[in-house]
């Protein structure tokens, strides 16, 4: 059978010969020689290089070898037919995706569904014009041109996704690597930070106070009872906050109480509370201090002045953490840590009768020792840079300088009111330093960095000491914003109370 029609002749072709099949390779698989000779001779003067094979064998063979851009089969061939040659060539992975168009007389339906399932691509019907022949092949090769074009694209694309999925992995890597740093360094920029503010609130660069602080490090983790020793205005207070702080309680409250600022009387009801009807006055049931610091820590601020009688109890909650509400036969049960802190003698009260033993014993397990401000006289400068910042917007003063003349004042100065009297000598200075430039105060009293009595005093000695040197400083006022005290933050009748006992009395 003819491969065209009488009427259709090359010369009715596309005029550019030159370059529309340049670069493509087409097979052609026909058992007829007359049909080969026409496609041949009509594909090659387009330009295009062209393979030829007598049967469906040679052409999967051939098409394997030579990679084609397009094979045009024929159906009708003695042995393999073409549904048979489409279908070895769509299972071989080097020959899978060449494009296959069917040549073929047959005009059922059910053929070309068999060809097409076979994975052809597109049939020509003989007899067919040798014009739809080059449109047919263009278009496949076009459209395969376009997948090639689109496959490389999309491996150019993973190959670009992949180097930047690598980069993007170096990035991160790069950033959870700075994100480790930053937090090591924020670590120890934070324990830089507490050896040069210490905690938080404590500020010093004393050598002889970090010794302290390091104590504080090693007690906080544990649960031992603690007993803070030292003169009044030395930061007893923020000694028991940095242990409180620095502990596993940290998330629980911390409960403080003033031994000395509370009655006799009414002691026992703020430690332990009291039930309602317990006493005249009590309308109604009380909780305790040890009840609301269950799980956390009680700072007993002033242990010494704890009446002698109610120290049993004290005891007793150390030992069993058990205690009554005023009024209440029933037992409570707490976890509590007790912090105490002192700035008198508790041997010595001892030996008076004013201080149980045993107590005693119990709150001394792990001693710490508040220095007084003489003797880390190297935290003065920072400390009035920190109490200049700290009051100074309160007043409407900012200090940009503080003279040397005003600091060696400062530090020659002894401080019987310690770091208390230091802060309110401050801030005295800042209401009186009109400009940026820190201006002290003339009642100042200049002393000797050491106490003129020879030889080592006794506590009770040092506190009477102390509280004189501030009375004196007041001029013997005792209560008021410019009294003793006020500077030694006690209450005015606990003041008075102490100058009787310590047999102070004014000249």
């Amino acid at each position: 059978m003819n491969i065209y029609r009488e009427n259709d002749r090359t010369s009715s072709l596309a005029t550019d010969e030159d370059s529309v099949g340049t670069g493509y390779t087409i097979l052609i698989v026909d058992d007829m020689p007359n049909n080969i000779s026409v496609l041949f001779e009509t594909l090659t003067r387009f330009q295009y290089k062209v393979l030829v094979a007598r049967d469906g064998k040679s052409a999967v063979e051939q098409a394997q070898l030579a990679q084609p851009d397009l094979i045009l089969l024929d159906v009708m061939m003695p042995g393999m037919d073409g549904f048979e040659t489409c279908r070895r060539l769509k299972l071989l992975p080097a020959t899978r995706s060449i494009p296959v168009l069917f040549m073929t007389a047959l005009a059922e339906t059910i053929d070309k569904i068999n060809g097409f399932n076979m994975g052809a691509v597109d049939y020509i019907t003989k007899p067919f014009q040798l014009q739809e022949v080059l449109a047919r092949i263009n278009t496949h090769l076009t459209l395969r041109q376009l997948q090639r074009e689109l496959e490389e694209a999309n491996a150019l694309l993973e190959t670009r996704v992949a180097e930047r999925t690598e980069l993007l992995s170096k990035a991160l890597a790069e950033v959870e690597g700075l994100k480790n740093r930053l937090q090591a360094e924020n670590t120890y920029l934070r324990e830089e930070i507490k050896q040069t503010s210490n905690f938080e609130e404590i500020i010093s660069q004393s050598k002889a106070f970090a010794k302290v602080l390091r104590q504080v490090e090693q007690v906080a983790p544990t649960n031992t009872s603690v007993l803070i020793l030292g003169e009044s205005g030395t930061g007893k207070e923020l000694l028991a906050r940095a242990v409180h702080n620095r502990s596993s309680r940290k998330n629980k409250t911390l409960v403080k109480i003033n031994c000395a600022a509370l009655p006799a009387t009414l002691i026992e009801s703020e430690l332990f509370g009291h039930e309602k009807g317990a006493f005249t006055g009590a309308t109604t049931q009380k909780t305790g201090r040890f009840e609301l610091a269950d799980g956390g820590t009680i700072f007993l601020d002033e242990i010494g002045e704890m009446p002698i009688d109610l120290q049993s109890k004290l005891l007793r909650v150390l030992q069993e953490g058990e205690f009554e509400r005023v009024g209440s036969a029933k037992t409570l049960k707490v976890n509590v840590r007790v912090i105490a802190a002192t700035n008198r003698d508790l041997e010595k009260e001892i030996n008076e009768g004013h201080f149980r033993e045993d107590l005693y014993y119990r709150l001394n397990v792990f001693p710490i020792l508040s220095l007084p401000l003489r003797e880390r006289k190297e935290d003065i400068p920072v400390l009035v840079r920190h109490f200049c910042a700290k009051h100074g917007p309160g007043i409407g003063r900012q200090i940009d300088v503080i003279p040397q003349d005003v600091l060696n004042t400062l530090t020659d100065y002894h401080w019987p009111g310690n770091i208390r009297e230091l802060e309110n000598v401050v801030e005295r200075s800042l209401i009186i330093s009109s400009g940026r430039k820190l201006e002290l105060g003339d009642w100042l009293r200049r002393k000797s960095s050491t106490p003129k009595q020879g030889g080592l005093m006794t506590m009770e000695d040092c506190e009477r000491n102390h509280i004189i040197s501030v009375l004196e400083h007041t001029r013997w006022k005792v209560s008021g914003n410019n009294g003793a005290a006020k500077i030694l933050d006690m209450i005015p009748t606990t003041l008075d109370s102490r100058m009787k006992k310590l047999g102070i009395q004014r000249p």
